[in-house]
């Protein structure tokens, strides 16, 4: 640094011990200092109409030196003196050093004795100076000034360009490119910078100072020899060159401004528009899938089979597990790139973003309710019909048990039945019997009657049966009512010819003293047990279906009590047997003619002890039967204490996950970045809560397998587990995003913390009902209470920002919003319109060819694309109207 700067100007700030050093200049930075300062100085007194030869003698008298102040600073100056000697020369002198320390420049260790003497060392410094102040000091770039603001203009124009590397104002710029770049970026015609050589830095150098002289009206203020020559050039002379181009091209910069004010608004712009069109194509997918979805839950055309209604089953679980939640992850992001899209609007002083009709996130979760409407319905349609179905299945297998079983007796009692049965009932062998035989027929048809009687309990099964599978819709109901009809039509024919028999019969019984009382006693003990045997085998090898320990049990208790009567049934099966014996010993003992067998029944002691040894064979198997479902019904009630013990843990947790989330929400601890975490790291423990869901829904799918329908240990079904867990995620990402948008638009409106919790505190406070939300009287107390003094108009206005959508509710988003706006420095239209204008050089309209030279090649393409043809009277072809453009980019207009 050298001892001439100004205190002022921090880059050649020294203290004054270091004077005496910096004398010692080196002779080749004196002369490029020489000759670079006299043309700077004859570059503004030629507007005078003078110039100076020799710095250090011109200025001695003072007079050229404060009219070289007068020029550059464009302020007249004390009346100089006009005399010759030595004390008029320093009162001039001293009055040009006054005017620059009046400028706010503290001169060190330079006097008007110095300058007046002819000291080369000072005067040099001085000049140095009035450079420093008036031709550089006032360079601002990118929030940096003078020589660092300076270099950082040069880096920032010459960065295009190879072999250019601008670090310093000394060795960077002695190959010439630097300058020839310089004159190229803002002058391309000027120069082709295609043929210039590193390695030829005269020709460089020369170039650029010819260019600049002839073209720039910049003077030659370097000797490319002396640069090329000298290990390292003076700085300020390089500098002091520099600023000249700084200031040719300053109306240059102005116009790189605006587009940079453009180019920010345009990109603004184009981002919203890609959030916009990601937004419309992410709910339109996700309303083509409920869509699609919808119809596939509504169809409830039943299946005959259990087979494929549990394939239903199965297709239904796959949806769930599979096919639905990332649409639930959808939906949510889909609500999270809505709100920070309108957040950004809303930062960028752009109108809300409205999507396209029937795509409203109100749209989107009217789609998504309806949904889960039809899907529980559809689950519900599934579990009935599966419960329809096993019904079904089991009175099948009962109707068709039982209808065995009659037909089985119809054809083993009467063999003869079809259509034999009916011709025994009307033939009239009693007309030639004998009394004996005439008592024998009667007592036979009594035997008949209450054989026919014991059966007419099982018909009525029988037709009840054949009833409920019609009323539930069964498949086959057409074969089963065949069968039932048949059944039924033989039953009551088989009672009237009974009937007419007997009347017959007792006609003829008056005549008729004689019957054989152990056959009647044989057939009528020996019909009502073996019925009681048929009843018990059939009950043996009924089949069952319960769904809990109790009914199990109560068949067990059945069962056991069935057993205790066997004794009992042993000792008539052995008294019915003991009258075949006595009428076996009566026939041997008194020789009696029996013509066949017994005349009253055709159940033999055979068939008894037959049907009496399938009845003990069948006890053993019921009761391993009952063993194992009552094994089947304690797995299932460990399946719902599982499955409950669970639910009633995972339940209430995530009721009280919601209520903390909604504290949370309200609640002020440490700034929003500490929130921030907090809610993320809260919301990593709920995710990681997902392996718990996970069981339970292995524990509900074993649950439905098992078929298993109600659960007494718990009031929670896995649908209210699922929609509690989906709402508590999207809740937790929704929360999220609400401190990320508070996060947003505390930087980009320039909230300070301190400001953040103000106005959280004065949002809780009037948040009287505690819902993260103020109504309408509760934020007019609120802006009353911060001082906002306003009438029913200036209220209206406020809530149409604050509410747009009139639900009458401020969140504390748009409170935020509302509170920073009216401060906060962002474009506006008029703002743009200006940036346009320097762009077209104060014309009513731009071309194609400006906006392809000021602005990126995309932005530029952009602008052309959207702006309108220019019809003013002063118009060109090829004009555009930048003018509706820019109120269209915020809402003031069509685009």
């Amino acid at each position: 640094m050298d001892h001439y700067d100004s205190q002022q100007t921090n880059d050649y700030m020294q203290p004054e011990e270091d004077w005496d050093r910096d004398l010692l200049l080196d002779p080749a930075w004196e002369k490029q200092q020489r000759k670079t300062f006299t043309a700077w100085c004859n570059s503004h007194l030629r507007k005078a109409g003078t110039q100076i030869e020799n710095i250090e003698e011109d200025f001695r008298d003072g007079l050229k030196l404060m009219l070289l102040l007068e020029v550059i600073s464009g302020e007249r100056l004390a009346k100089p003196e006009r005399g010759k000697m030595r004390v008029h020369k320093i009162s001039n002198v001293n009055k040009a050093l006054d005017f620059i320390a009046s400028k706010g420049v503290k001169l060190v260790s330079i006097g008007a004795e110095e300058i007046v003497d002819g000291n080369v060392k000072m005067t040099l410094g001085m000049i140095w100076t009035i450079i420093l102040r008036f031709a550089i000091q006032d360079i601002s770039v990118e929030e940096t000034s003078a020589k660092e603001g300076l270099l950082l203009w040069c880096q920032r124009k010459t960065a295009p360009y190879k072999n250019v590397n601008i670090q310093n104002f000394h060795i960077s710029w002695k190959d010439g490119l630097g300058f020839c770049a310089l004159i190229h970026r803002h002058r391309p015609e000027l120069i082709d910078y295609g043929k210039l050589r590193k390695d030829d830095p005269l020709t460089n150098l020369n170039t650029a100072f010819d260019v600049a002289e002839k073209y720039l009206d910049i003077p030659k203020m370097l000797d490319a020899e002396d640069i090329v020559g000298t290990a390292r050039p003076d700085e300020k002379a390089i500098m002091t060159y520099v600023s000249s181009f700084y200031h040719a091209f300053s109306g240059a910069q102005k116009a790189e401004t605006a587009a940079n004010r453009i180019c920010k608004v345009l990109a603004v712009n184009q981002e919203n528009e890609q959030l916009m069109e990601d937004y419309e194509k992410l709910a339109s997918d996700l309303l083509e899938w409920i869509r699609r979805t919808i119809p596939w839950l509504e169809n409830r055309v039943p299946e005959n089979t259990m087979h494929a209604m549990q394939q239903k089953l199965e297709d239904f679980r796959d949806y769930r597990r599979l096919h639905k939640p990332p649409k639930v992850q959808e939906k949510c992001q889909l609500e999270i790139n809505f709100n920070t899209l309108q957040t950004k609007l809303r930062l960028s002083n752009r109108p809300a973003f409205m999507p396209s009709e029937g795509r409203m996130v109100s749209d989107i979760n009217n789609a998504w309710g309806c949904l889960e409407q039809v899907e529980k319905g559809y689950e519900e349609w599934l579990l009935n019909e599966i419960r329809r179905l096993e019904r079904l299945d089991h009175l099948a297998e009962k109707f068709r048990q039982k209808a065995s079983i009659h037909e089985a007796w119809t054809d083993a009692m009467w063999p003869s039945l079809n259509p034999g049965k009916e011709a025994m009932l009307r033939q009239k062998d009693y007309e030639t019997a004998t009394l004996s035989e005439i008592k024998a027929l009667l007592k036979k048809h009594e035997a008949f009657e209450s054989d026919l009687a014991a059966h007419q309990d099982r018909v009525e099964q029988i037709a009840a049966i054949a009833q409920e599978l019609n009323e539930l819709d069964y498949y086959d109901s057409p074969s089963v009512n065949a069968r039932c009809q048949k059944i039924c039509d033989q039953w009551d024919n088989l009672g009237a010819l009974t009937q007419k028999r007997r009347e017959a019969l007792e006609r003829t019984e008056k005549l008729l003293e004689t019957i054989d009382q152990l056959y009647l006693e044989y057939a009528k003990r020996a019909a009502p047990f073996n019925n009681w045997m048929e009843g018990a085998m059939e009950d043996l090898q009924d089949t069952f279906i319960v769904h809990t320990i109790e009914e199990i049990q109560g068949l067990t208790t059945a069962h056991e009590q069935f057993k205790a009567t066997l004794p009992d049934a042993d000792k008539e099966r052995l008294a019915i047997l003991g009258i075949h014996n006595e009428v076996s010993k009566i026939v041997q003992t008194y020789h009696v003619n029996m013509a066949g067998t017994n005349p009253y029944t055709t159940i033999t002691p055979q068939e008894i002890n037959g049907k009496w040894d399938h009845v003990r064979q069948l006890v053993p198997r019921r009761d391993q039967a009952l063993t194992e479902e009552h094994a089947r019904q304690q797995h299932n009630e460990r399946l719902r204490k599982q499955f409950g013990a669970q639910a009633n843990v995972i339940g209430p947790w995530i009721q009280t996950k919601m209520e903390e989330i909604g504290r949370i929400s309200i609640e002020m601890h440490g700034t929003l970045e500490d929130q921030l975490s907090h809610l993320r790291q809260y919301e990593k423990s709920i995710v990681n809560y997902k392996p718990k869901i996970d069981q339970l829904e292995g524990d509900h799918q074993l649950i439905q397998e098992a078929l298993i329908f109600d659960n007494k240990h718990t009031n929670y079904t896995m649908e209210h587990i699922r929609v509690g867990w989906e709402q508590l995620l999207t809740t937790i990402a929704r929360t999220i995003n609400e401190v990320e948008n508070q996060i947003l638009t505390r930087d980009a409106k320039g909230i300070s913390q301190e400001q953040m919790n103000e106005f959280r505190a004065s949002f809780n406070h009037f948040d009287r009902k505690k819902t993260g939300m103020m109504d309408t009287d509760d934020f007019r107390a609120c802006l009353i209470s911060m001082g906002y003094n306003m009438g029913e108009a200036e209220f209206a206005r406020i809530m149409s920002i604050v509410d747009p959508n009139r639900l009458g509710v401020v969140t504390f988003q748009a409170f935020i919003d509302f509170m920073s706006r009216e401060t906060a420095d962002t474009d506006t239209a008029d703002q743009v319109m200006a940036s346009f204008k320097i762009l077209a050089g104060d014309k009513n309209y731009i071309t194609m060819d400006e906006l392809r030279r000021e602005l990126p090649p995309d932005q530029a393409e952009y602008c052309i694309a959207r702006m309108a043809p220019y019809t003013g009277p002063d118009s060109v072809p090829g004009a555009l109207d930048y003018m509706s453009f820019s109120t269209a980019l915020y809402g003031e207009s069509d685009l």
